[in-house]
């Protein structure tokens, strides 16, 4: 008959792994009264989004898919997708999408994006008194209210502004530029007006770059414009495509600019989305058609949108 061996006591016995007693299971419907409770501090948040963004949206969605009118019409119908098909077959409505696209392009993704780099990188190296002298006259042409800076590009540029005395001054040719060239004209006010934004970007993500990688290109022997393309760049890539992300969306929403220079015309010679939106819209009374612009624009918002943030997910 065999008996079990004693186990062994003492300080230096082995002990039997244990560990903590495991905890009891939640009782049904805890982790979903939990959530809520997380949840309550941003509920009146929730709410005001979904009352006042999600709600004036879905309403928009649903009229223009409708023939609505703002007068003359006792009650509107459903027409699915016949705005949409009177968009595209219009010529004025492509043309608002040709001068947006050249709008977009000029002022944001060249003229802002760039110019508020080549600032950003040149006060980086100036002193605190043109630091202080640059920034200012910048950022004041950015707080100014969109309808202010209206009228100072306006007097810039029209037929007996700044501008044409500044040439004839020089004796240069003048011309009236809101008439021969409206849409570089709005393009170049955009630009003046929204390149503090970029500045203040790449201001900061210029400051993130380490010193010493820039002082060890030096010492390599790399110039300035290859520090600027092998080093600079890659280290505030996301910056940029934040910043194209940004003006891009802000440039394709800008009315009152444009509005208070040129009014869309000479015809429909400066002429973007938002205009012709507000023509559609209140001018010639078609709610539902000019609402289905406004979609269309959200739309081409939202494509660009999803690109940048594509771009903003590769690591450098």
């Amino acid at each position: 008959m065999t008996t079990a061996a004693p186990q062994a006591t003492g300080p230096g016995a082995a002990k039997s792994p244990s560990g903590p007693p495991p905890s009891p299971p939640d009782a049904p419907g805890v982790p979903l009264r939990r959530s809520l409770v997380r949840a309550l501090p941003v509920s009146p948040a929730l709410v005001l989004l979904l009352l006042f963004l999600a709600g004036p949206i879905v309403y928009c969605v649903w009229i223009a898919f409708t023939d609505l009118q703002l007068t003359g019409q006792a009650e509107s119908s459903f027409v699915g997708l016949e705005n949409f098909r009177t968009a595209f077959q219009d010529e004025e409505f492509l043309n608002a999408v040709w001068l947006t696209l050249v709008f977009t392009v000029v002022s944001s993704l060249i003229g802002q994006n760039t110019l508020g780099l080549a600032l950003a990188s040149l006060m980086r190296r100036a002193s605190k008194p043109v630091r202080t002298l640059t920034g200012g006259i910048v950022i004041t042409a950015w707080v100014l209210p969109e309808v202010v800076a209206g009228f100072l590009l306006y007097a810039f540029f029209r037929r007996e502004g700044t501008l044409n005395a500044i040439l004839d001054w020089l004796h240069l040719p003048s011309q009236n530029w809101l008439f021969t060239l409206p849409i570089l004209a709005v393009s170049f006010a955009n630009v003046w007006r929204g390149t503090a934004f970029s500045m203040l970007v790449y201001s900061a993500a210029l400051n993130e770059i380490p010193q010493e990688v820039t002082e060890a290109a030096e010492v390599d022997g790399a110039g300035g414009w290859r520090r600027m393309w092998h080093i600079t760049l890659p280290m505030i890539r996301r910056s940029i495509g934040t910043n194209l992300m940004l003006n891009t969306l802000q440039t394709l929403s800008v009315f009152g600019l444009i509005w208070v220079m040129t009014r869309g015309g000479p015809g429909d010679k400066s002429q973007t989305l938002p205009l012709f939106m507000y023509e559609q819209a209140f001018q010639n009374s078609m709610i539902g058609y000019g609402t289905a612009v406004a979609l269309l624009l959200l739309l081409v918002g939202s494509l660009f949108s999803l690109i940048y943030l594509r771009l903003l997910r590769t690591e450098v």
